[in-house]
């Protein structure tokens, strides 16, 4: 159950609160409250699904950037065994904003890679709230190398507002960094399924992201800029970053009408946050299914396919 409430969320809040008010009320007592319970958790369980079957894209936008949706560390919990990780571009330094690795979904191996926010304060800072500097882009090069040398496929993770935007980060190449990373994409001989977790922000997320088969949550976003970015450039404030967000078609059903996406995965009702047992289990399922389907081709097929995918895009 979630223990941080967005503003459209306050009836449900409430109606919880209520829920818990009563039972710390009862405790100890012969009084029976069962039937007034229920009532209440019916009624919030029907408010929730009605709330979320209408979210506006700006509201979508808040669920994919919850604090409690789980981040890269949980799927890779939740779906890998037998990981191991696999640090550092071989040239500056470790990028903890995005992690990889070699591991086992559903008994095939795979190089899994990709964005870790972090879900407090301390690893926030430590993993630079999931946006990579070069080193990050350069990690996830070369293991999307060392993957395609032994014909492993990749699977990769995307929760990012965007690459680092940080002085230091121009001065090494940011730029780069991401073309080389979306070249590398491109490139690769084995099979590569990218899903949208969270946010996909901009060339931070296109740049491991760049698949045969991208997938979406079905609260997550995907687009070149923030709404929030987007609306301090066309309007000078960012107040309007509701308006933005609906103008940019940033949710996982538009974005696969508009054919950028493949596949919107669903989540729990209100959100993986509130069911992330659940969310990574479906989500494993659906990436399991793409690579079934990916295997059937020869290296050539899978690259041809991935190259004619992005240029049809548009």
């Amino acid at each position: 159950m979630a223990t941080t409430f967005l503003d459209f969320e306050k009836p449900i809040a409430e109606l919880e609160a209520r829920v818990a008010e009563l039972r710390e009320t009862a405790e100890g007592t012969d009084i029976n409250i069962d039937a007034e319970i229920e009532r209440l958790q019916g009624k919030s369980e029907r408010l929730l699904r009605d709330i979320y079957a209408r979210l506006t894209p700006w509201q979508k936008t808040q669920v994919a950037r919850h604090p409690e949706r789980p981040h890269f560390k949980d799927y890779l919990t939740g779906l890998v065994e037998d990981f191991v990780p696999l640090a550092g571009d071989r040239n500056f330094a470790d990028d903890q904003a995005i992690i990889g690795g070699l591991g086992r979904l559903r008994g095939r191996k795979v190089m899994l890679i990709g964005h870790e926010k972090g879900d407090d304060t301390a690893s926030r800072l430590r993993h630079n709230f999931g946006m990579a500097k070069p080193e990050g882009y350069r990690k996830a090069i070369r293991l999307m190398r060392l993957a395609d040398d032994f014909g492993i496929p990749v699977v990769t993770l995307v929760d990012t507002a965007g690459a680092f935007p940080g002085v230091q980060a121009e001065e090494r190449g940011q730029a780069e960094a991401i073309a080389r990373s979306t070249q590398q994409c491109l490139e690769l001989r084995v099979p590569l399924v990218a899903a949208i977790v969270g946010e996909g922000g901009s060339g931070g997320a296109v740049a491991i992201a760049a698949a045969n088969r991208v997938l979406m949550l079905e609260h997550s976003i995907y687009s070149v800029i923030s709404p929030e970015g987007c609306a301090s450039i066309l309007w000078r404030t960012a107040d309007k970053a509701a308006e933005a967000a609906e103008a940019m078609r940033v949710t996982a059903d538009d974005l696969k009408q508009l054919g950028v996406i493949e596949r919107v995965v669903p989540e729990p009702v209100g959100g993986a946050h509130r069911r992330p047992e659940e969310a990574i289990f479906t989500l494993g399922q659906a990436i399991g299914e793409e690579l079934d389907a990916l295997g059937k081709l020869s290296g050539d097929e899978v690259r041809a396919q991935r190259r004619a995918k992005f240029l049809a895009i548009g």
